[in-house]
Parts: C-alpha cells; structure tokens; sequence
C-alpha cells in the first residue's frame, strides 16, 4: 500500500487506515467472534494502521484478541474519549487501552475532542507520556480552528481527525489549514460517509434502531435522493477507471496534499479486500476536475455532525 508523511515531520503510514467504529456497533449488534475475525482479516489484507478509541465500546478489546503476535506489524492509534482530561483520567484511560490491546504503546494517542481542562495541562500530560515511551506521536480529533491553534503552541501534535469526504468538505473552508499551517497531518474519518458512499443503500432504505444511521438526515428524503443520484453517477465514474466508488472514496480526501490517510470500517471480511487496494490508487488533477463535474457543487451540511465552531462558521456564510 501506498504510504504518506503524517504531518510536516511525522512517519510514513499507509495512506488508508482501518477504523474499528464498526466493529465495536455503531451500526448494530456484531458477534464479538466475527470482529475478532474481519480485524484478523484487515491485517492479512494489509490494513495495518488501525483507528481505535477508548469510546467505540468494546472495539479495543476485539483488537487485542485478534493481534496476539503481530503487535509488531501494526501501527495503531486510539484516543481518549471522554470530557475529563485530568492527569488521572488520562494515564488510566491509556493504562486501560495498553492492557486491552495487550499493547506495550500506542503509536498515535489522540485527544477525541476538546475538554474544559486548559490545554496547556492536558498537553503537558500527553507530552509526559510521550517522553515515557508510552505514546509515540499525539493527535487531537473534532478540535476547532481556535483549539487547534492553542494547542499547537503547547507542543508537537503531528496528526488531526476532522470529518472529511468527498460530500461533506466543511473541514476545506477551516479546519484544514489550520492544521496546515501548523505543520499537523490530517487523517480523514467517515471518508465512505457513514455508507453514503459505500454504494449499498438507495432511497427508502430503512436500518435497525441501534444503527446510529437510523436517524442521521443525510439517509432521509430529497437529500439523500440527490446524494444518491450523485454517487450512482461517482460510482459509473470509478469503475470506467476500472475501480468502485469505495475506492474512490478513500482514494480522494488523500489526494489533498494535507491529508495522509482515510479511516474506513468493516463489518464482513469480505470488504476487505477493497479498501486495501483503495491505498494502490493515485488520483491526477485531471480526475479531480472530473469528479467535481460530477458532483456539481453538491455538498452536505448536516449541521448536527459538526463541532459547533463549525455550526456558526457555516450559519455565518449563509446569512
């Protein structure tokens, strides 16, 4: 797979990550034994950057049953979750997270969204660990540009997860160049956009009550309507590339020079395989010009799947 530079002097990484969201249930009640075998299955495919968090349920139990031996192979990250960022809090939140993986470190520890906490403690902590060997390389997920920015002069932060995909592009307008220009990499999450982009679901589709997309908006009425006539036409796209819209949708958030890797989940081994061959992909600025023919201007703003720094950006511009 192909690899990428986390940031302006971080690793190389494989340019597509597995995000284990899926198989602790976001999207329904997974048996714990065909988790532990799709994760056994992402590694032999060759997804071994692995996203994890201390919140995605039992996600990082599953991970460590199903890496026994192969620790070595991995490059893993997880984060901390909830809003108590105090130095107790952390070193037990990690603590917890090394003994579930059975992992002597975490590649890339992550703040999974800002606390109330000054920053400049909750980095001082991180920063701790880090010199301790516990941590090697520290990322935030769902800051603001402000929180990015302050967060940044407290220490080195090489890696960032904003939500972006080639439908929701709300992180070009903020979020990317702060990053940016503070030297942080930007690892994409929901890049299949909850399964907008996975090519399965069409309008009328209905999904079980604990599948957290029961009741998201974008898979409800016009809006998803046009959404989807968009993606028949991405999906036509890719597979005149000789590719799927899967692919594609991995593929393009890594085309932005900022971006290193995309997150994308599995729930049957049977996926796997794609998203792996998503990282052999390359897209030209030809492509990119086509693809945003395609689309046409349509973008999504759901509001609720925003940090509400985003929220106000967004109200602002339509004003």
């Amino acid at each position: 797979m192909r690899l990428k530079r986390m940031g302006s002097d971080g690793p190389e990484v494989p340019v597509v990550c597995f995000g284990t969201w899926p198989l602790g249930g976001a999207y329904g009640d997974y048996e714990e034994s065909r988790a532990i075998a799709t994760m056994r299955a992402a590694m032999d495919a060759g997804l071994t950057f692995i996203d994890t968090a201390q919140g995605y349920m039992n996600a990082e139990a599953i991970i460590g049953k199903a890496i026994q031996g192969r620790r070595d192979e991995l490059f893993i990250a997880t984060k901390i979750s909830g809003d108590d960022h105090s130095t107790a809090s952390i070193d037990a939140a990690l603590d917890n997270s090394l003994r579930l993986m059975g992992a002597g470190h975490v590649d890339l520890y992550q703040l999974h969204r800002a606390a109330e906490r000054p920053i400049q403690d909750t980095m001082g902590d991180l920063l701790r660990l880090r010199d301790a060997g516990k941590i090697r390389y520290i990322g935030v997920s769902n800051f603001s540009v402000e929180q990015i920015d302050e967060a940044a002069g407290f220490g080195r932060i090489h890696s960032g997860q904003p939500r972006y995909n080639l439908l929701f592009r709300e992180a070009e307008d903020d979020l990317i160049p702060a990053y940016e220009r503070n030297g942080i990499g930007v690892m994409a999450h929901s890049s299949l956009a909850k399964g907008l982009l996975g090519g399965r679901h069409k309008p009328g589709d209905t999904f079980p009550l604990d599948d957290e997309r029961s009741g998201w908006p974008a898979f409800k009425g016009e809006s998803f309507e046009r959404t989807y006539g968009i993606t028949q036409r991405l999906q036509a796209w890719s597979k005149d590339h000789g590719r799927d819209i899967v692919q594609l949708a991995l593929a393009w958030p890594v085309a932005h020079p900022a971006v290193y890797t995309s997150i994308a989940g599995a729930r049957k081994p049977e996926d796997l395989e794609t998203l792996a061959r998503a990282g052999e992909w390359e897209l030209t600025d030809q492509d990119l010009r086509e693809i945003d023919d395609i689309q046409g201007g349509h973008r999504l703003y759901i509001e609720d799947q925003m940090v509400p720094e985003q929220r106000a950006w967004h109200e602002r511009q339509r004003r």
